[in-house]
Formats: structure tokens, sequence, C-alpha cells
């Protein structure tokens, strides 16, 4: 029997590349297995001043994401027959706002505020990766694919500063930026690094924002020493960052449903952010705003490396950055909100021309499901310093 397994974060140093966190496991909500150690507020405010400090340089300089693209391992290809199957009955959780209502029908497309980027170090670089908000206890949930979130090629290792900026646009955090307190993962992705099993769920503490960017010169310099939030020098100047809680990721951009066990065959919508090239070397994408395709899912993606069996496929010409982007069934034009049941794993050149025409994703099934609702009761909170909050230091 398949068992699930609950990563968790790893501690910070500000401006410092930080290592993982070992501990023994430990009992989880749910009955899953926690492996790792939690983030902690303090840690996890550790990573927002990371990505904040020299006027968000390192959001700014963060890159796709693209696991084994050396080797060309992450690239699947299509079965036409067989195909995954529902281990128990179809179910459905409502988005944040929708609870207990009907589901609209599709008529436009507007993009949902859930959709972002998920930033995280590897390797001395930074790199972003696609996902959602998405409905939970205490709304705040992210979905994303697992290998935006654990790095496999090293046991027991959430990715490094791992934050969640949605809506994100040129080194802009319109509505905050919120880091981990806990990453959920399947057991078999994290210990037999099976792809079919390639999707996690992160809780994360409440957003922080910036307030204002000031400067003073070094008559005031004293004022500069005594803050301890995001600061540095610039042009014979001292910058600091004042930065407010903005409160809960789901209440500020709400959060999509959950869907699990829906057959192979039904519509849906994908949102993401591409950036890297196809197989032939162009590179039709920037990565500064999000893309989508629409479509019904099918067919069977194999691949012998990444042990993937039975993820479904749709058709979509995106290419890397795309990773972890949310497929939404019964997606809504009106209020922006569906059903997550699927993130983007696989990029897939089914007809040989060296060119990506389909992504593949994980089968949500009753094991999904099991991994979501353990994440989706983890409690966070605020993260935020009496010291780095409005109003700034006295001059």
């Amino acid at each position: 029997m398949k068992r699930t397994i609950a990563i968790g974060g790893l501690v910070a140093t500000a401006g410092l590349l930080a290592s993982a966190l070992s501990a023994p496991a430990q009992a989880a909500p749910g009955g899953a297995t926690v492996s790792g150690s939690t983030f902690s507020a303090k840690s996890a405010w550790g990573e927002v001043f990371f990505w904040t400090i020299n006027n968000f340089k390192a959001l700014k300089d963060a890159t796709e994401y693209h696991p084994d693209y050396k080797v060309s391992s992450h690239t699947a290809r299509l079965k036409s027959t067989g195909g995954p199957s529902a281990d128990s009955k179809p179910g459905v959780v409502a988005p944040i706002g929708e609870e207990g209502k009907p589901s609209a029908k599709v008529k436009n497309i507007n993009l949902p505020k859930t959709t972002g980027k998920v930033f995280f170090w590897r390797d001395g670089h930074p790199y972003w990766c696609s996902a959602t908000s998405v409905q939970s206890h205490y709304h705040n949930l992210v979905a994303t694919a697992g290998h935006c979130v654990y790095n496999t090629d090293d046991d027991n290792h959430v990715l490094d500063h791992w934050v969640f900026v949605p809506g994100y646009y040129q080194g802009k955090a319109p509505w905050g930026i919120y880091a981990a307190k806990a990453a959920y993962t399947h057991y078999d992705f994290d210990v037999y690094e099976d792809f079919d099993r390639d999707y996690g769920f992160v809780s994360v503490y409440n957003g922080l924002k910036v307030r204002q960017v000031y400067w003073v010169d070094a008559e005031h310099k004293r004022q500069w020493d005594a803050y301890l939030g995001p600061k540095w020098t610039y042009n014979n100047k001292w910058w600091y960052v004042v930065l407010e809680d903005v409160g809960r990721l789901g209440d500020n951009v709400g959060g999509q449903g959950f869907a699990y066990n829906i057959a192979p065959g039904k519509a849906v919508f994908t949102f993401g952010y591409p950036a890297g090239e196809h197989p032939d070397g162009d590179k039709p994408y920037s990565g500064i705003t999000p893309k989508w395709c629409y479509g019904k899912t099918a067919k069977n993606v194999v691949n012998s490396a990444l042990k993937i069996e039975e993820q479904i496929a749709l058709k979509c010409s995106v290419t890397y950055g795309y990773d972890g982007a949310p497929w939404l069934y019964r997606y809504s034009n009106n209020k922006r909100t569906g059903y997550v049941n699927g993130v983007t794993s696989t990029f897939i050149d089914a007809d040989g021309n060296n060119r990506y025409d389909y992504i593949g994703s994980p089968f949500f099934d009753g094991e999904t499901y099991g991994v979501y609702a353990t994440a989706a009761n983890v409690w966070s909170g605020s993260i935020l310093p009496k010291n780095v909050q409005w109003p700034p230091p006295a001059a």
C-alpha cells in the first residue's frame, strides 16, 4: 500500500545560501509522515529577506527551471493505448468563496489571480516554476509540480529559499511574497523519484508586501544600522525596505478548487509562465506574462527514465517554466476559478519535429487527494518581526 510523505523546509540565513535541516520522521495530520523540518516563522522571514534585498535582484535574476535538462530525460512520449484509472469515486473541493455553489460554464478566457511563480535556489542560481493558490482550511496553500518543491537528486532536501509570488511581473509582487512553512509530496516521488506522482502542495505563511523603500544619507546611518529588515547600500546612500503583513494568500487572491479521479477526456485550462527553448533551439516565450492552453486530456504519457507509466497529456506547445502550471477543470471565466486536476510535469514532442506539442501531468487520484488533504490543514500565520513593519525607525 502506498503512503504519503510530508517534506519539510530548511533553515535560511538572510543573504546566504541555506542548507537542508534533517530531523527524525514524525507524525503528521492525516497519517502522513513528516521527513525533515518545517520552516519556522523566523526562517521564513529570512527567505523573504533573501528575495527582497537589493531591490528584488534575486527575483529579477531568476530563470525558468528545467530539471534533467542536460540528459533530456524530462521529455516524455505518448502512448496511444492504456492510461490511468480512478482508484475511487470522483471528488471535488470547491474554490475559495464558492463553497456550496454550483460551478459556472466557461464563456471566455480571463487569467486567474491565483496563478504565479514559485521561486527557489539550486546549485547557486535562482529559478522559478509556475504554481497556483488552492483551497485549504487556512487559505494558505500552493499547488505546483513535485520537482518544483523537492530536489530528488539530494534526498530529504526541499529546494532552497522557496517562496510563492502570485501575479509576479518583472520584479513586482502585487499581492505579496509568501514563504513556505511545509511542503508535501507523495512518498513514491520522494523515495523512488516516480514522476507519476510529480506534484507538491506547500503551506505558506502570511504574505509580505513592500510598503515603501527609503534611503538615508551618512548623517542618519545610525537609523539604517538599527534596522533589521532588508537593506543595502548604493551610490553613497543607505537603502532599506519597509514591509507589511498583507494576510493570508487565499484571502488576497482566492484559491482554486481541487478535483480528483476525473476520467481523462475532460476539458481543462492551464495557466503558467513558459520561457525555455524548444528542442530545436527556438525560444518563443519570455516568461514575463502567463500563457494559457485549453483542450481535452487524453492519451498516456510514458518515460522509463522518470518511471512514468500513466501521466495524462494535453496538446499545448509551451516550454520550460510552465512546470507546475495548474490544469483547471470546469474553469469559470467570470469567477476565474476552477478545480486543480493536474500540474504540468513533462514536455512532449509527439510528432518528432523537435518542438514540444504536448504537456503531461500526473493523474490526480485518491492518493493525490490524501497528500492535498494533509497539506490543506496546516496552519501558518504571520512572520513579520515588529522592527521591520510600518512605521520605519525614527531618524
